[in-house]
């Protein structure tokens, strides 16, 4: 009798209450606890790159900067998806609000306290937090691990992963990897400095700090070890630079091909033996947020190593 008036109390209750509880607590230690899964997300332009290729669309993205230098978004058609954010902080609240959105994610840096586009500050935090919770993802130090992350980020949103594309994705990224691995072996006595060029100085990029640094180091790479004088990176001058030795440039390419242009219309930076010897190559700083992509990234990096020799 007990167990019929559950039942009965039970299929009273609306369909809502019934619906699986969704928790997760973000890299800042906020927690949120929506009725069910979001489904119509507003979604930072990494967390984009990263949900995509996993189907699951976001409803609006927001931008760092100009569409042209979003790097994590090459590949990815979000043509249809409104932008409501063009750079940092520069965030459309109306236009957010009009999408209606169950939750806004961006991603989360634990070693600055920030969250990604200038959404932690304030009046754009308040602002966002009145429409819809704002969370932000703590990504690993290590780019591999990031895109584990998302895939398990994104099942607690769906039971409709594009189980076909990724299984594909991971197997071309496993094969990418795999290739990386034999071919740094036996290119262990190349040094590789990852290298981010100013008109004014140099930043090169401290291994431990980056995630993709993290991998390839991991994967028998042998990066020029640093230590850090800004934040991730440590600094010198144009006049010091040939005092860094390395057989391979990686350069920062976030910014397309004007960072190497900017070393070799230096008069210093066109003299790196690396230069000299064409044995540069791309550096993916901080944007791949998909198997697919580091697949490709990865392969170009072993066929670096592969045409470099020791200068």
């Amino acid at each position: 009798m007990i167990r019929a008036l559950v039942l009965l109390a039970l299929l009273a209750l609306p369909a809502s209450a019934l619906a699986s509880e969704w928790r997760y607590t973000d890299g800042a230690g906020t927690e949120v606890v929506l009725a069910e899964p979001p489904q119509r997300i507003v979604a930072h332009t990494s967390v984009a790159a990263a949900l995509i290729p996993l189907g699951i669309e976001p409803v609006g993205i927001l931008l760092n900067g100009q569409p042209s230098l979003e790097r994590a978004l090459e590949g990815v058609d979000v043509s249809h998806i409104p932008v409501v954010s063009q750079g940092w902080g520069e965030i459309d609240a109306e236009a957010i609000l009009a999408l209606v959105p169950d939750i806004i994610i961006t991603e989360y840096a634990p070693e600055y306290y920030s969250y990604a586009g200038g959404t932690h500050e304030e009046p754009f935090k308040s602002r966002l937090e009145a429409i819809a919770p704002l969370i932000g993802i703590a990504t690993p130090n290590s780019t591999l691990a990031t895109i584990v992350e998302y895939e398990s980020f994104a099942r607690s949103l769906t039971d409709s992963v594009n189980e076909e594309r990724l299984a594909a994705d991971k197997a071309a990224f496993e094969k990418a990897r795999d290739a990386l691995i034999a071919t740094a072996a036996t290119k262990s006595d190349l040094t590789v400095l990852p290298i981010s060029p100013g008109r004014s100085e140099i930043a090169l990029g401290v291994a431990s700090r980056f995630g993709e640094l993290v991998d390839f180091r991991n994967w028998g790479v042998n990066i020029v070890e640093l230590v850090p004088t800004s934040g991730d990176y440590h600094a010198t001058s144009w006049e010091n630079i040939r005092n860094y030795d390395s057989d391979i440039l990686l350069i920062d390419d976030r910014w397309g091909i004007a960072s190497l242009a900017t070393i070799t219309e230096n008069p210093l930076g066109a003299r790196i033996p690396a230069i000299i010897a064409q044995q540069t190559g791309n550096w993916p700083a901080g944007w791949i947020r998909s198997y697919r992509v580091y697949a490709q990234e990865i392969d170009k990096l072993t066929s670096l190593l592969e045409r470099s020799e020791k200068l």
